[in-house]
């Protein structure tokens, strides 16, 4: 949070507010909150300097069961994040990639490997969305039809349908990929179905392009804060190891961001958050009193469209 222009009394009441999220939040034990841990990396690989040495794709393993995948600059200037879960039944891949892309051979190399470590011959894929943008589900045609996956549609409906959500966005769906269960939150405003993810497992929060190190993209104010709000509610009594968006737009210098269509990013932001971060963002749309205006805290931007 940034404090810099606070006087001493609002810097303490600011204190109180993130002290409070955080307490709410994290586990009462410093014992790694029954969670399994994980590893990320410093740094990722962008989209140069040059892109002959680039690969199209870095697959990264948090642990044995959850990989990030980040596609790379020299493919397309989004780079967007994927996310690929593994329980006892079924994976669960969030997001396609944009542009052109050979996503369904990296994911299925993935899924090959997982296979063979684990003495297995198959596991159903669901594949689902942060989000309905282009740049989230350019690869969805390399899945369509194929045996042993799922995709969900691209609507609020269908979504419904596929995490159980009876009323949206007020309710919360879930899906159990076989011991490992993963919670859903309708979080409109960005898009008209956006969703996040927990991980009960590891504690991290999916959050799409609704929060991440960059410029937030806001198409519908009021349901945007309600949502941020419902994030809040939803993480008070749960362990939140890191929130994790789909891009990273930020510069690792405080308050400047990469231009629109920046391939090469030698010095950016991490791609992890953290709980106080999301309460941060609360904090910010609830001091705008309704009126969307653009914000820029210290390693995000609240950007309305």
């Amino acid at each position: 949070m940034s404090w810099r222009w606070l006087s001493s009394g609002a810097k303490a009441a600011a204190a109180g507010i993130v002290f409070a999220g955080l307490s709410c939040a994290q586990a009462p034990e410093p014992k790694g909150a029954g969670l399994e841990p994980g590893t990320i990396p410093a740094h990722w690989i962008t989209g140069g300097p040059d892109c002959a040495e680039v690969p199209k794709w870095q697959v990264h393993a948090y642990n044995p069961d959850f990989y990030i995948i980040r596609e790379s600059g020299c493919t397309n200037y989004e780079k967007p994040f994927l996310y690929l879960f593994f329980g006892k039944e079924r994976a669960l891949l969030q997001d396609t990639g944009a542009g052109q892309t050979n996503v369904a051979e990296v994911v299925n190399g993935v899924i090959a490997e997982w296979l063979k470590r684990n003495g297995r011959t198959s596991i159903p894929l669901v594949v689902a969305h942060s989000h309905g943008h282009g740049d989230h589900i350019s690869g969805d045609a390399q899945f369509k039809d194929k045996p042993d996956v799922t995709l969900v549609g691209l609507s609020v409906e269908a979504t419904q349908k596929a995490f159980g959500i009876a009323n949206w966005p007020a309710d919360r769906g879930s899906i159990d990929l076989g011991g490992r269960v993963l919670d859903v939150i309708a979080i409109p405003g960005h898009q008209p179905f956006s969703v996040a993810f927990y991980d009960r497992r590891t504690g991290i929060l999916l959050t799409g392009d609704t929060l991440y190190p960059g410029r937030l993209y806001v198409s519908d104010f009021p349901a945007f804060a309600a949502s941020i709000q419902r994030l809040v509610d939803f993480t008070r009594d749960k362990p939140v190891a890191h929130i994790m968006g789909c891009h990273i737009e930020e510069s690792n210098t405080p308050f400047l961001d990469y231009p629109v269509e920046t391939r090469y990013q030698p010095q950016e932001h991490v791609l992890e958050l953290s709980h106080a971060h999301l309460v941060e963002l609360n904090e910010a749309l609830k001091s705008m009193n309704g009126h969307a205006v653009r914000f820029a805290l210290r390693d995000f931007t609240v950007w309305p469209k």
